[in-house]
């Protein structure tokens, strides 16, 4: 079940009414149900996988909050993480490593075996399986305490909302908010309202829409030129920020209206000025994950200086496979993983010639090429994200910087007309002011003035209008869900 499906749109409300209609007892019984309902969905054979990561992670925390030997403890934890990463490397990871080992047995023997097996990947695994282990170590850790309700356990890896796509909450925001009966709150309702309502015109009015022009140059490589490729690898930018921001939108809306605050996942990255800041502000509940639970524990910044350039390459390196079983994902990964450290070396060096020249630190027009430069880094990188295999990333990145061929019969080539191309700039323009609106924070949706009723009414007649006339007509799925 997808959010821009019917089917949804009949759930959703249907789900909402009995949450607020029941009584505090039966609710959580009755957000579980749907919650698996919502899962069962994509396929019912995969359920006991969620249930088996449940149980073990419910389990181990109970018995860490409980024991007294740091052995058994340690023992406990080990087995959390060999259990759910087990499980995700198997259905993810698994054909993955066997064709890649198929492929080095191939140039030592001359042979190649097939060892793949016919795996079907998991929905959401990735996410759930994060969320489950924030929850034990931060038990291990002494964070958190172990929750002694099995079923709310269990609703919170498994909350409908962000169950598929994120983002990956921690057990300290969701579980107490889990505990509490919320009333019907009209200002509640209003931002998440004005939430799902962005995130559905991201997704439907742009990403969408985007997604024809990107899958005609990644999808059609042979027929591709220089210039498609730029184009096409900033469209994909924006299409993958409109269609992951978009169902984080609409699950922090799905939410809020229930009265459970999501995290915020996003918080406009393309005004980033270096990647470092990038990644503060993309996927933010995976990066602060990675931050918690993997950079930290390596050491972070607290070593020496290798040693902590070492430990912002692993990280990356460990994003990338995580968002894709495929070498073009490790390579994305590594990508950002070289701009990062390159940052960390040209650091003191810039700034003491940026003090030579006598450039101030915040010059507005030295921020813009920073915001630049940031943007052409990431919309570089994902090419390798986006490219469908290692043969196709070769020409695509060949086209890029030997053949850009005829710029108007390109642009006539992928649907580029006058009007789709001031389409295109008025819909950015319309997101970036959603997005500004958002960030200002929640006052400026609440409230009963006629300022703010008329413009949340304005507002509203352009989205859906617009979703209407440029909806390119049927449910696709996320491009999240893959990971």
């Amino acid at each position: 079940m997808t959010f821009n499906s019917l089917q949804f749109l009949i759930f959703f409300p249907v789900v909402t009414a009995l949450y607020f209609l029941l009584p505090k007892k039966t609710t959580k019984y009755m957000l579980l149900i749907a919650s698996y309902y919502f899962y069962l969905a994509w396929n019912i054979k995969l359920i006991g996988l969620i249930l088996f990561t449940t149980a073990v992670s419910y389990v181990s925390a109970r018995i860490i909050e409980k024991a007294e030997s740091k052995k058994v403890k340690k023992t406990c934890i080990v087995v959390t993480l060999v259990s759910c990463l087990g499980v995700l490397f198997f259905f993810k990871y698994y054909n993955f490593m066997a064709d890649s080992a198929s492929f080095l047995w191939g140039l030592v023997s001359g042979v190649q075996h097939d060892w793949t097996l016919n795996l079907v990947l998991p929905v959401g695994i990735s996410f759930y399986t994060f969320q489950t282990l924030s929850y034990v170590i931060d038990v291990y850790r002494g964070q958190e305490k172990a929750e002694h309700d099995f079923f709310l356990y269990a609703l919170y890896v498994s909350f409908f909302p962000q169950l598929v796509a994120g983002p990956i909450e921690r057990p300290g925001n969701l579980i107490p908010q889990l505990k509490e009966k919320h009333k019907f709150n009209p200002d509640d309702v209003r931002v998440g309202l004005w939430m799902m309502a962005s995130g559905f015109f991201k997704k439907i009015a742009v990403a969408d829409f985007l997604a024809v022009v990107v899958n005609a140059v990644f999808n059609e490589v042979d027929s591709a030129t220089g210039f498609g490729v730029l184009i096409a690898s900033i469209f994909f930018s924006i299409q993958i920020y409109c269609d992951f921001s978009g169902y984080t939108d609409i699950a922090i809306g799905c939410a809020r209206i229930m009265g459970i605050k999501l995290m915020k996942n996003f918080d406009m990255p393309f005004l980033s000025k270096s990647v470092k800041e990038f990644w503060n502000r993309w996927h933010i509940s995976l990066s602060s994950w990675l931050r918690d639970y993997l950079y930290f524990p390596l050491g972070g910044s607290r070593c020496s200086k290798p040693r902590h350039l070492f430990n912002i390459m692993v990280v990356f390196l460990a994003s990338g496979l995580w968002h894709g079983a495929a070498w073009t994902f490790v390579i994305w990964g590594a990508l950002h993983g070289i701009y990062r450290i390159t940052e960390e070396l040209l650091r003191n060096p810039a700034s003491k010639l940026r003090q030579k020249l006598g450039i101030k630190e915040n010059a507005k027009w030295l921020n813009v090429l920073k915001v630049i430069g940031t943007f052409v880094l990431v919309s570089f990188a994902f090419i390798f994200f986006r490219a469908n295999s290692f043969a196709d990333l070769s020409k695509l990145l060949t086209l890029l910087f030997t053949s850009w061929g005829s710029i108007p019969n390109t642009l006539e080539s992928l649907g580029l007309t006058g009007s789709a191309i001031l389409y295109f700039a008025l819909a950015i323009a319309l997101i970036t002011a959603i997005d500004f609106t958002t960030k200002r924070g929640e006052e400026n949706l609440q409230g009963n003035t006629s300022v703010k009723i008329s413009a949340s009414v304005c507002l509203w007649v352009v989205v859906i209008a617009w979703m209407l006339l440029y909806s390119v007509g049927g449910a696709s799925t996320f491009i999240y869900f893959q990971f």
